[in-house]
């Protein structure tokens, strides 16, 4: 894999190069703009790669930025990781992916970044990259994925309270299921997926599909708990059937051919992009970020942040249709407040839902990611681009610049793309 090429994209305005030695990695990293502006550092999921954030790219240099996006650890060209499933998580928990993006900007040559900007898992380390160097990270926006603060250390005597097993009652429901991430946590999920009956590519387009506005069972609302009856509310691309691996879980879900031929958002041609990356790195290196979740080994390495909170400047948005963050309108949780104890915000952060039907943030949308002009709110900077699909989101936004001005700084546009993603 080190004698691959950097990835042409097709786009014009990215440029494509391997930067070396970033904490053991030969990253493989997209530009746009020139360098010396404004950096935004953009982080992706899963299963995405840098070529995700495509479609925003250009627009947020034309406003002015310097705009990275690298292939994460576990992702596309870049390497230096271990797809083995017996090998060594510790390389894959989130401390060390926030170490790798210090690493990136370090030898770029970047003492900090105008704003972090993750989607999906990327907002997990975007969030641990805003909270445990700040001075680096001057701002922060997460897309799709809330997150959920630092793992709590109790004080004092603690009797252990028994923990319901969720697994075990999803599995004996009339209808037995299963959750997606515990699934990715498998040793058989990366062949089933890869070698998926329908062929790799077909796989991602369903995949793909059924996490977007396209798909009309995406109507989120609010969960009554965190029970087995609750979550069996959810899509099967989060509470699986038990007996079904992603690929078939998907399968009857995909699109009929003419759907594909309009799709604007994600055409055959950029999808090849994607299966022909998965279809030669496998997606081992993506599950082991939520082996790292799931197995909660390194859990205690991250409480030695207990009690911290993000306290740069912060945006979250989020899809209409994604069920991660429901639709105050459809009598979900407020998702600003939800999300208050780990962001310092104003008695009221600002959740609000823009336009007519929408869905959340993925870098195949038109101007997916974060559009320019609210990358120029995220810095006080204004900024022109803007996106031009019809879709709705949920912002939620702390109003204050770092140094606790009364400026814009956070307060975002109304942005529109097309797509949603799961957290």
């Amino acid at each position: 894999m080190s004698d691959l090429p950097p990835l042409e994209t097709g786009v014009t305005g990215i440029r494509s190069r391997f930067v070396e030695d970033i904490n053991g990695l030969r990253m493989h990293v997209l530009e746009a703009g020139t360098a010396g502006r404004p950096c935004l550092l953009l982080l992706h999921g899963f299963p995405e790669l840098a070529y995700s954030w495509r479609k925003v790219m250009p627009a947020l240099a034309a406003a002015g930025y310097h705009v990275v996006a690298p292939d994460q650890r576990g992702y596309g060209r870049t390497t230096g990781w271990s797809a083995d499933y017996d090998g060594d998580l510790a390389p894959f928990r989130m401390l060390n992916l926030a170490r790798d993006a210090v690493g990136l900007l370090a030898a770029l040559g970047l003492r900090s970044v105008e704003a972090v900007v993750g989607h999906d898992f990327g907002a997990s380390v975007a969030a641990w990259c805003a909270l445990v160097r700040p001075d680096i990270f001057r701002r922060v926006a997460l897309m799709s994925a809330p997150f959920a603060g630092v793992p709590p250390l109790p004080l004092g005597p603690q009797k252990p309270v028994p923990k319901p097993d969720i697994h075990a009652a999803l599995a004996t429901l009339p209808r037995p299921r299963k959750h997606y991430q515990w699934y990715y946590s498998t040793r058989p999920a990366n062949a089933e997926m890869q070698q998926a009956p329908q062929g790799l590519h077909a796989f991602l387009r369903a995949y793909y599909h059924v996490k977007s506005a396209d798909w009309a069972p995406n109507a989120p609302h609010r969960l009554p708990g965190w029970t087995a009856e609750a979550l069996a509310e959810l899509p099967g691309y989060y509470i699986m059937d038990l007996g079904l691996d992603m690929a078939a879980q998907v399968a009857p879900d995909m699109p009929d051919a003419a759907a594909i031929a309009a799709n604007a958002w994600l055409p055959e041609a950029e999808l090849a992009v994607y299966a022909g990356e998965y279809a030669r790195t496998g997606f081992q290196g993506g599950l082991q970020w939520y082996r790292c979740r799931t197995s909660g080994l390194f859990e205690a390495e991250t409480q030695l942040f207990a009690g911290r909170s993000i306290d740069v400047p912060a945006v979250f948005v989020s899809g209409a249709s994604d069920w991660g963050v429901p639709d105050p309108r459809r009598g979900g949780a407020d998702a600003g407040r939800g999300l208050q104890p780990h962001a310092r915000l104003p008695p009221d952060p600002g959740c609000r839902a823009l336009g007519a039907a929408g869905a959340a943030c993925r870098g195949d949308a038109a101007a997916a990611g974060i559009p320019g002009g609210l990358a120029g709110r995220l810095t006080g900077s204004g900024g022109r681009a803007r996106s031009r699909e019809r879709h709705r989101h949920i912002v939620y936004r702390n109003g204050s610049d770092a140094a606790g001005s009364s400026r814009p700084g956070f307060s975002a546009a109304p942005r529109r793309d097309r797509t949603r993603h799961p957290w």
